[in-house]
């Protein structure tokens, strides 16, 4: 399973984890990336995406259809 959003494209990001002793050890923060259904009107079907907290965001502001366009124009798979 990919932690990354469709709509913004957010993965996951790496650095270090700092001990109280300073010991440095990699670690990786992930995405809220959450699965969730939207109701496509245009094709009168549900759709499926994996969309971090902050897509869901820009599909509440902007609407499900323009945000569908733009990532079937990137080549997404929908």
């Amino acid at each position: 399973m990919s932690f990354r959003c469709q709509v913004t494209g957010a993965e996951p990001g790496y650095g270090n984890q700092v001990s109280h002793s300073n010991r440095r050890t990699r670690r990786r923060w992930l995405p809220n990336v959450q699965n969730k259904r939207y109701w496509l009107a245009g094709e009168n079907r549900w759709i499926r995406l994996r969309v971090s907290a902050r897509g869901m965001k820009t599909i509440s502001k902007r609407g499900i259809e323009p945000v569908v366009a733009e990532m079937r124009a990137r080549g997404e798979r929908i």
